[in-house]
């Protein structure tokens, strides 16, 4: 495939499969492989069966779930080992601060659109500009790095701290501490 095909099949041992790759189905499939109520082999099947339609006759169930992985980060190989770092993005929480941005970029709804490919969903999410998203996300990671907030951000987060959240494990206690240095 030419770089400018979006694949919509991949080949597992050997066979092609067909993959559900509108991006709200791999979003289901993320959130399927992320909901800690699972055990993880449970989670495993449910990410495959939403992902895959044919996920019944797949035969190697881990080189399913390793293709589908490039696939999600866009037909590249995902590096064996990643560094923990914690989300800035909450897909499940922050669709409507990022549907209204992807929408931007896109110059259609992508919630009413039949189909939109899981590539040029990321490809538009990736160029989201300046916005509501951006300030909370730029928020979010300056929180986590420990930076500090202008006066502009810290009146921001006040105002909409329901939209930036929580982005880390800190007590209560070391939070307030961070408040008092004017990180947060």
């Amino acid at each position: 495939m030419s770089g400018w095909g979006l694949p919509t099949a991949l080949d597992v041992a050997g066979q092609p499969f067909a993959v559900r790759s509108d991006f709200r189905a791999v979003l289901d499939a993320l959130a399927a492989l992320n909901d800690t109520a699972l055990p993880e082999q449970a989670r495993c099947l449910a990410f495959l069966q939403i992902f895959y339609p044919d996920w019944q006759h797949l035969l190697d169930a881990n080189e399913a779930l390793q293709q589908a992985m490039v696939f999600i980060n866009l037909g590249q190989p995902v590096p064996a080992s990643l560094p923990h770092k914690p989300a800035l993005v909450h897909w499940d929480t922050d669709v409507q601060l990022i549907a209204p941005a992807v929408d931007k970029v896109l110059g259609y709804s992508c919630r009413r659109c039949a189909y939109l490919h899981w590539w040029d969903f990321v490809g538009a999410f990736q160029n989201i500009g300046e916005g509501l998203f951006a300030s909370v996300v730029n928020i979010r990671s300056k929180r986590l790095k420990g930076q500090k907030l202008d006066k502009a951000e810290r009146e921001f987060a006040r105002e909409n701290a329901d939209l930036i959240g929580s982005t880390s494990n800190l007590s209560a206690a070391e939070e307030e501490f961070f408040k008092r240095l004017g990180v947060t």
